[in-house]
């Protein structure tokens, strides 16, 4: 049996706009959107919500997550699966991990190492940061192909302990 939820008079923020709007929730997922009071959907919903004067995101975005990222010797304790559904209990519903370069390999291969690992793992949407772990004419080169597919960010540890603790094997 299919349970519906009504959320109105809300401002919705979604990843490209706010607006007004009553939210349609059905089994737990948005099923749509309309403008306040356009739809009949309070005599179908098991429950209905008043939002007025607050907004109605679908969930938080973490965009500072270490998913099975090697450091210092050592790994992080979750895995795109546990952190995921963990995220998910704390209503997290989108994560940006770190993709992490081994030095001596392209960052493709860093990314899509990464991607291997939380394709099929995710409770939850996710996206990446770049880790850059060998700075060379040939990975600031490849930087731009990756923002092409939607990385905007890179991270490179200058110096200190940091340098160079991420390898092939790690990774």
């Amino acid at each position: 049996m299919t349970t519906r939820t009504l959320i109105t008079g809300g401002l919705v923020i979604t990843a490209a706009d706010e607006t007004h709007a009553d939210v349609l929730i059905e089994d737990g997922r948005i099923a749509a959107l309309a403008a306040p009071g356009t739809q009949e959907w309070s005599a179908s919903a098991d429950r209905v919500l008043d939002a007025s004067g607050k907004y109605v995101i679908p969930g938080g975005v973490d965009v500072h997550t270490h998913m099975e990222l090697p450091f210092g010797g050592t790994f992080a304790s979750d895995t795109f699966e546990t952190g995921t559904k963990a995220a998910a209990w704390g209503g997290t519903t989108t994560i940006v991990d770190f993709a992490v370069q081994s030095k001596g390999h392209a960052l493709r291969a860093g990314l899509d190492a990464w991607y291997a690992k939380a394709d099929g793992n995710c409770a939850i949407d996710y996206g990446f940061h770049m880790i850059l772990s060998d700075v060379n004419e040939r990975t600031l080169k490849e930087m731009d192909l990756l923002v092409e597919e939607g990385i905007t960010s890179f991270k490179n540890f200058v110096g200190g302990a940091d340098r160079g603790s991420f390898s092939p094997a790690a990774a």
